[in-house]
């Protein structure tokens, strides 16, 4: 990649993902530590700007909110996430002004950078429900899709501005043949959403020790689950979730569509890494860099899963120790990320200017 095939606002959206990915790692840790009403109101805390610490400004929050004690450490843990969200959002309108400044060069996005404020708007609003509906599932979940969203967005932004992923048109005698890897490769990336849906479920709904061990579940292939209960999106508003509602039947109901859903995303996308390094072997000469970015794609693909399910069942073995649950989540993140970059030159992404790559087709 060289200097003059990056746009304008490379480097403000390489910035803004690494935030985006600080603020989903704090936002596993607030999660984890049960600091997600650490501050009973938003956007301070206890009606400060800072978190209350001495006696007096203790005492003041008490009288305000007095069925919510003030746990210094909680507090903190929940403003800092807030903080470096506020941040990332601030980062965020700094790109969407430079993009519309710069909207009349060529191939400069420009509805990209707007979808993201947008969504990072929305995603603020999620992190006030989430207090103010005291945690209720449903929109802890969407706060922890809508961080990913974001994280995933921002980093298409930047491979968009990077000019490094160009993709490449595909010869028409070929079309078929990387067809194949087009359809596992969105098939692959809503799969791991799927999954990461039903991990921010199991986390919302604190049913990730549900099951303590391997490769059963409370020493039974298949334990007493309550689907209906574990998967009631009707829950009612009003209880304070912290720590969880539901049965124990119904987390582990929960816990138990997780594994079945890391275990069915690992036989796919070993699937498709293994059809991606095979089809990258067939290039032309003339295509083999592409030929070699598929191959790293692919292998960045199968190295995050493996880490991701190493992550997994550590979190079971060692009966969820916080790094490596804060781990898990970004380890997610991260597949997830890879699957977009996989898509996104595939896909074509911008079309390379020049010669068009040819692929053989299949002995």
């Amino acid at each position: 990649m060289t200097n003059d095939t990056k746009k304008k606002g490379f480097y403000l959206a390489l910035i803004a993902t690494l935030l985006a990915s600080i603020v989903v790692g704090l936002g596993a840790y607030t999660r984890l530590v049960h600091a997600g009403l650490g501050c009973p109101d938003w956007p301070g805390c206890y009606g400060f700007l800072t978190v209350p610490d001495e006696a007096h400004e203790i005492a003041h929050a008490e009288s305000l909110y007095p069925e919510a004690p003030v746990e210094v450490d909680k507090g903190w843990a929940e403003m800092i996430h807030r903080y470096v969200a506020g941040t990332l959002m601030l980062l965020v309108l700094a790109i969407v002004i430079q993009a519309i400044r710069h909207r009349r060069e060529p191939s400069q996005p420009i509805k990209l950078p707007i979808f993201i404020l947008l969504l990072i708007t929305l995603q603020a609003a999620f992190g006030m429900w989430t207090v103010t509906l005291k945690l209720w599932p449903q929109v802890v979940t969407a706060h922890l899709l809508g961080g990913f969203a974001t994280f995933s967005l921002l980093f298409l932004l930047t491979l968009r501005l990077s000019g490094w992923l160009k993709g490449r048109s595909v010869a028409r005698s070929a079309a078929k043949s990387v067809g194949v890897l087009k359809g596992l490769g969105v098939l692959s990336l809503l799969v791991v959403i799927g999954q990461v849906s039903l991990g921010g479920w199991v986390s919302s709904n604190y049913a990730a020790l549900a099951c303590p061990d391997l490769p059963m579940c409370q020493g039974q292939w298949l334990p007493p689950m309550n689907f209906s209960e574990g998967f009631d999106v009707g829950q009612d508003i009003g209880p304070n979730y912290l720590g969880g509602q539901l049965h124990a039947e119904a987390r582990t109901a929960i816990h138990f569509a997780h594994r079945i859903g890391a275990l069915l995303t690992t036989l796919l996308v070993i699937s498709l890494v293994l059809i991606s390094f095979r089809k990258a072997a067939t290039l032309d000469i003339e295509s083999q860099s592409s030929g070699n970015k598929l191959r790293m794609l692919s292998w960045c693909i199968l190295l995050l899963l493996i880490a991701q399910v190493s992550l997994g069942l550590s979190n079971i073995i060692w009966s969820l120790p916080l790094n490596v649950a804060v781990a898990h989540n970004l380890g997610g993140a991260l597949l997830l990320l890879s699957l977009v970059a996989y898509n996104y030159f595939l896909f074509g992404g911008e079309q390379s200017s020049g010669k068009l790559a040819t692929w053989r087709a299949e002995a």
